[in-house]
């Protein structure tokens, strides 16, 4: 890689970390594409998932008063299930089939009617979103979206929800590093780079809490919708290059 290319990730990085710490989702979506541009599909999931535990264990330090312990263990559950039958399966996709679905995914989740989506408080709901999430992780490499459906029509602040899906999200990144790791080995991953990643991780991190003070719960889901969107579209575009030239 040139210095520009290292100069570009890192910042993709801090920035990622950042927009993670402060809305749950979205920045994974940023980085993964990033990091897709000059990895192949294995390394780029196994550093994507390195940082992402990063940035999402801090999140869990940070917010650890607020995370509802219960409905993390039950996702543990389907998570640890759906790993297990995505294992036996063994599937890597290709770089155009993950810009699509990540691409895809928030417009789906959208076309969704409100009526349908369930409630991560309900009774055996965290079991079933840690199975789909996990397999959601897989086979795009961000499952925030997805995830989010499920605390959409909860009674839970914005606190409470972005502690929750950290620690849930934490462990989704372990499930995805061993699977990629297992399956397709670490791939054109430069060892050396993931020291420094993790520690830019960390400054955009620990930016993150300051920002999401100040914020309403309401400004929470304005911003988090209009990021998300921008670049689902960005990440379709790509996709549809990648196809175009084969």
């Amino acid at each position: 890689m040139t210095a520009v290319s290292l100069a570009l990730i890192g910042l993709t990085i801090v920035l990622s970390s950042f927009i993670s710490g402060v809305f749950g989702m979205a920045g994974g979506m940023i980085l993964l594409g990033v990091l897709l541009n000059y990895l192949d599909v294995a390394a780029g999931m196994i550093l994507f998932s390195i940082i992402q535990f990063v940035v999402n264990g801090s999140r869990v330090i940070q917010w650890r008063a607020y995370v509802i312990w219960p409905i993390f263990y039950w996702y543990v559950v389907g998570a640890v299930i759906a790993f297990a039958i995505m294992w036996v399966i063994a599937f890597v996709p290709d770089k155009a089939t993950v810009y699509l679905l990540l691409g895809l995914m928030p417009f789906a989740i959208e076309a969704l009617p409100a009526a349908m989506r369930p409630n991560i408080e309900w009774r055996g709901v965290p079991v079933v979103t840690g199975f789909l999430t996990a397999i959601i992780q897989i086979l795009s490499g961000v499952g925030g979206l997805f995830l989010d459906i499920f605390f959409q029509k909860s009674t839970l602040d914005r606190k409470t929800t972005n502690a929750t899906k950290a620690v849930a999200q934490t462990f989704s990144h372990v499930v995805r590093w061993v699977y990629f790791g297992s399956i397709a080995g670490i791939g054109d991953l430069p060892l050396w780079t993931i020291a420094p990643a993790v520690a830019l991780a960390m400054v955009g991190a620990w930016l993150a809490p300051h920002v999401v003070e100040r914020m309403t719960d309401h400004g929470f889901r304005q911003w988090t919708r209009a990021l998300i969107f921008t670049i689902s579209i960005v990440y379709l575009v790509r996709a549809g290059w990648l196809y175009w030239q084969g």
